[in-house]
């Protein structure tokens, strides 16, 4: 039975990604600062979840010894530089010297697609640009050949969406309230990947083990289909049944416009729902290259967005 670390395992994707380790019949340890944050993943068979600062290295180095695998879904999409910083580079840099320290062989990195691998700061915004740089971190621990310190598969994936997702479903709830949607970066394009898909590329990823092999290995995460934020916020809307199916009318805003609604977003009270940093993302286009392998070269055939979507959204 392989033993799997899993940062981030409480979340979204984290909580696929531990349930079809376990269906492997692997043992998955859940790091968490707070129990309450893995109540999703608790009731599984082989979880342990265990009460740990991730960003405390030495505690994190002792906390890995004896698994076999490590795998890293933690990120953030809002947040200053520092925040950025402190979980998108910071982290991947002690998980791999913890990697190192501790014997562990094979890590699997989730970062996003856009990325700018060869030049990191070329990117237009601070999550890409910290997505990057987390990336460089790791291959530069990592080494290459026979002589790497650990094999590292980097899955880039575009938006993610399923049922419990923040994404379709966010666009459906706000189109129940207002009558139209004013809509900043409404032509940025994105390939939406299913979260089942994503959750079996991390599995795939481990069950290949490319730990004696070249290293690193980088896989865009994408599906099947190309859409701008404007084409998916209205199907969200049509899918979920708002206005009849109908939708509501979406406005594109200019971008000096779009900067200004992202400011008083992030001024908001609650979670924040767009920033400005988010609309600096969507200068790329979060589209695969083609440049670099994707889900087939893991086996993987990726799921259409609309039958699914219309499953979840409908009810």
């Amino acid at each position: 039975m392989k033993n799997i670390f899993v940062l981030g395992g409480s979340g979204f994707v984290g909580a696929h990604v531990c349930e079809k380790l376990v269906r492997q019949g692997w043992h998955v340890t859940v790091p968490t600062r707070r129990r309450s944050n893995a109540r999703n993943v608790q009731p599984l068979p082989f979880v342990t979840v265990l009460d740990l600062d991730v960003h405390d290295e030495a505690a994190l180095t002792q906390a890995m010894a004896g698994h076999d695998a490590v795998v890293n879904l933690v990120a953030i999409l809002h947040g200053t530089p520092e925040a950025f910083q402190k979980v998108h580079v910071d982290l991947p840099q002690k998980i791999a010297r913890a990697c190192v320290a501790s014997g562990v062989k094979q890590l699997v990195h989730v970062s996003a697609l856009g990325v700018n691998g060869p030049q990191p700061e070329a990117a237009p915004s601070n999550y890409l640009r910290s997505k990057g740089q987390g990336e460089a971190v790791l291959v530069q621990a990592a080494g290459e050949g026979v002589g790497a310190a650990f094999g590292l598969t980097i899955l880039r994936p575009s938006v993610i969406f399923g049922a419990e997702d923040q994404f379709l479903n966010l666009f459906a709830k706000l189109q129940k309230v207002f009558p139209v949607m004013p809509l900043a970066g409404s032509h940025a394009r994105f390939q939406p990947v299913w979260v089942q898909d994503v959750a079996l590329a991390v599995v795939r990823s481990l069950e290949r083990n490319n730990a004696s092999g070249p290293t690193p290995c980088v896989v865009e995460v994408c599906g099947p289909d190309i859409f701008t934020l404007k084409q998916l916020v209205q199907l969200s809307a049509q899918l979920a049944g708002v206005n009849e199916g109908r939708g509501r009318p979406v406005i594109p805003l200019p971008l000096w416009m779009g900067r200004m609604q992202a400011l008083m977003l992030e001024l908001a009270p609650g979670p924040t729902l767009m920033s400005r940093d988010n609309l600096d993302s969507m200068r790329t286009d979060n589209v695969a290259t083609g440049l670099l392998p994707g889900l087939e070269s893991l086996g993987i055939k990726a799921a259409a967005l609309r039958p699914i979507a219309a499953e979840y959204l409908g009810r």
